[in-house]
């Protein structure tokens, strides 16, 4: 009596186990270099709609660029002559030892370049800024 081979069918069911490894492999990979892509200045942006400031907070420091990209700060002296990066974090510096809690703003010309406005928060983060509010001014609304 010869014995008859059984005949293998191929299997016809894929398995997604390895995949599965592969894939939360990856998503731990992308959790942790996500954080480290990120690149840029932290600035707090409001919640919900902007109010104007408290009457007991400290008065703000206001640091303006104007249209032709120099810095103005309106504390100490001369206040409407332009000052260089190093003076400008010196300044907030030094305000910010006293006054911990001051607020820092900074006005923009509409018509300067807005890598301007982001190297005044850069340099105001480097003075120990620990947010920076934008100053606006309410658009014109016709009726």
């Amino acid at each position: 009596m010869a014995r008859q081979r059984k005949r293998r069918r191929p299997m016809s069911e894929i398995n997604v186990v390895p995949y599965i490894d592969v894939m939360l492999v990856l998503l731990v990979i992308f959790m942790i270099t996500a954080p480290l892509l990120s690149q840029g200045v932290k600035v707090d942006l409001p919640q919900a709609a902007a109010e104007p400031l408290p009457v007991e907070a400290d008065r703000p420091v206001v640091v303006t660029v104007n249209r032709a990209g120099e810095f103005f700060i309106d504390i100490g002296e001369g206040k409407n002559q332009p000052v260089g990066p190093e003076s400008l974090v010196t300044r907030i510096r030094a305000v910010l030892k006293y006054k911990p809690k001051t607020p820092i703003m900074v006005k923009g010309d509409a018509q300067v370049d807005y890598g301007r406005v982001v190297e005044v928060m850069v340099l105001l983060q480097a003075g120990g800024a620990p947010s920076v509010g934008l100053i606006t001014e309410t658009p014109d609304v016709a009726k």
